[in-house]
């Protein structure tokens, strides 16, 4: 039987939030009700760019959005993903034919899989946690 996935621990994922400056936002929602929304206004006010990725809009919270990661025409460090797991396989397919260092996949985003594979992969997966409460846990003085 295989490993089962395991995120990073603590340390690894405050360097990772402490070292990365753009993240490329996947499911960002227009909506300022929804949670992705929210969190990305959050990330913008923690100091990173936000790189909104969704079909169909223009931009979101004032950056220019793309319909996919491989249309980003910007280099970004970290991939959050606000998308339900049946979505999660392809989107690391695409992650890896980009040569993505991290992902992130935020709460009940789980693809044990995937996150697997992008890890064996080389790339940094954080799974089934918050991107907000672990910069508010870790990287807040």
């Amino acid at each position: 039987m295989p490993d089962t996935f395991r995120n990073p621990d603590a340390a690894a994922i405050r360097a990772l939030l402490q070292s990365v400056r753009t993240i490329a936002v996947v499911g960002l929602s227009p909506n300022p009700l929804r949670p992705s929304h929210g969190v990305a206004r959050a990330l913008q006010q923690f100091g990173y760019k936000v790189i909104p990725v969704r079909p169909a809009v223009d931009q979101v919270l004032g950056e220019r959005a793309y319909p996919t990661l491989s249309d980003v025409a910007e280099p970004f460090d970290l991939v959050d993903v606000f998308r339900s797991p049946e979505h999660i396989a392809p989107l690391v397919d695409e992650c890896l034919r980009l040569g993505v260092k991290a992902i992130w996949l935020q709460d009940d985003v789980v693809d044990e899989a995937a996150a697997r594979r992008a890890a064996d992969a080389g790339v940094t997966v954080v799974m089934d946690r918050c991107i907000y409460r672990d910069y508010n846990a870790l990287c807040r003085d």
